[in-house]
């Protein structure tokens, strides 16, 4: 009976620290890929340059690196946010009726819809961007479109364009946002519509539910955590974005924190100020998430 004893205390033992083991190389990967960097890129913000023109920095505890992110970069910030807002705005309003329609609608070409979907993923993000170069541009066919039904006067008056060009302006770059993280509002949305019984909105058209009510009692409470996801999804990477910036917009005259951020790195070699602009992006992309998740709630994300 006492080596039986001793054997259970021993299973136990091991049961107790399983779970522990179990998330280890979770935690290693976490020590090393985040927590590793971040802390480097703290320390490098509290730096300052050792000469001039030179990328060696010297750590000073210099918090004025982070003031500097706000006095010298803020619009640029502000342009990124408004950016990257509008852009997932539009992408969960015209994701939503797709991904409702592959959802209820599809039946067995939903996987076809699907995989056309993902099709652009297939190719490189920047090659996807530069071909909205030929689409944009002033021979292109979207003012071709446009100027052959006579509305250049009305884009311009809206300033959908400015002087009856697409190129090299806001709208250009929120286009290349929207198409180019389309597919991360709308495979979440899918998923949680994929989710809803179709037995509950059977229910609520018994009950003599108009489609509108059944839509807001029933389909949209249910997709809300992919409604979230796919926000948050998309806004998160478009907030950092820089190529659609750099390739359809006038990066000269309105950079975005990102292009910043990459300029002062690797052309200005000015780590301090390079890492201190990129800990105000995060901790302010970490705040609007944070805020945005308590008033929509976060429970079904999984």
């Amino acid at each position: 009976m006492a080596k039986d004893d001793t054997t259970d205390d021993r299973s136990l033992r091991k049961a107790r620290f399983a779970p522990y083991l179990m998330t280890l190389p979770g935690l290693l990967c976490l020590y090393l890929f985040f927590l590793v960097p971040l802390v480097t890129l703290l320390k490098i913000a509290l730096s300052v340059r050792k000469e001039s023109g030179s990328s060696d920095v010297d750590f000073q505890w210099k918090w004025s690196n982070f003031s500097t992110a706000f006095t010298d970069f803020g619009p640029h910030l502000e342009r990124a946010f408004i950016y990257a807002a509008i852009a997932t705005v539009v992408c969960v309003v015209v994701a939503y009726p797709i991904a409702y329609f592959i959802a209820f609608k599809a039946g067995r070409w939903a996987n076809l819809l699907l995989g056309l979907v993902m099709v652009p993923f297939f190719t490189s993000f920047l090659l996807r961007t530069i071909a909205w170069q030929s689409l944009f541009a002033d021979d292109g066919p979207v003012l071709g479109i446009i100027d052959s039904l006579g509305l250049l006067g009305a884009t311009d008056a809206i300033r959908l364009t400015t002087n009856g060009k697409i190129m090299n302006t806001p709208p250009a770059v929120i286009g290349g946002l929207i198409y180019n993280f389309m597919p991360f509002a709308l495979l979440p949305i899918y998923v949680s519509l994929e989710k809803v019984q179709v037995g509950l909105i059977d229910a609520a058209s018994d009950l003599y539910s108009s489609f509108s009510r059944t839509f807001r009692s029933v389909i949209l409470p249910l997709s809300m955590p992919g409604v979230v996801a796919g926000t948050l999804l998309t806004f998160i990477p478009a907030s950092g974005d820089f190529i659609n910036n750099e390739l359809l917009g006038n990066a000269a005259r309105e950079p975005v924190i990102g292009g910043v951020i990459q300029s002062r790195f690797l052309d200005a070699g000015d780590f301090p100020t390079a890492s201190a602009i990129s800990l105000v992006l995060m901790v302010l992309i970490t705040a609007a998430v944070l805020i945005y998740a308590k008033f929509l709630g976060t429970e079904d994300l999984a």
